[in-house]
């Protein structure tokens, strides 16, 4: 396994083995004890799948009193991964971090709590399945607007993106009561 560190402290991209042949592939997406070696010790309580088309970008999304660590990987397609830090006491507070996922290249991130994630879906369709930490709770959500020109993500967006009504909603970082960003 690689490990990469990010810009953001405690945000990693980590290359799992592959063992490839004529058949195909084998690949172990998450293991406790070797992840746990890694540094991440977070009990991983929901495992999620999420399916979208070309063009569809998705976040920024955060639980507020109850920050979830999450555990990315694509299972089908490609994606623009990002990551916002949102824990008021970190020195990279605000700052952004976006990696390029693929089934084909098989890296994951892990992102600690107190960040807010969103993606943006390049391929035809993509698959995204992400372990959470904290079960799901929609009355402890946030949003952070997807295109803060404070923060300033780099969107790869050709085009014209489908962002959900309540996604375009979200309000920018500036605008969020600090009781209202993540609790950590």
């Amino acid at each position: 396994m690689n490990i990469k560190k990010t810009s953001l402290e405690g945000l990693l991209v980590i290359e799992p083995n592959q063992f490839k042949d004529e058949r195909g592939f084998f690949r172990e997406t998450y293991q406790k004890r070797r992840y746990f070696d890694l540094g991440i010790s977070d009990d991983f309580v929901q495992d999620n799948h999420s399916h979208s088309k070309k063009g569809v970008l998705r976040g920024l999304h955060f639980q507020i009193k109850h920050p979830q660590a999450q555990l990315l990987t694509v299972m089908e397609g490609r994606i623009f991964d990002v990551c916002v830090d949102l824990r008021i006491k970190s020195s990279t507070f605000g700052n952004w971090c976006g990696v390029y996922l693929s089934s084909e290249d098989q890296a994951q991130v892990y992102m600690p709590p107190g960040f807010a994630h969103g993606f943006y879906v390049l391929s035809d369709t993509a698959d995204l399945h992400y372990k959470v930490s904290c079960a799901f709770d929609a009355q402890d959500e946030g949003g952070l607007l997807w295109q803060d020109s404070d923060i300033g993500i780099d969107w790869p967006i050709n085009g014209k993106a489908t962002i959900s009504s309540r996604d375009l909603s979200y309000p920018a970082l500036k605008e969020i009561p600090k009781d209202r960003l993540p609790h950590i």
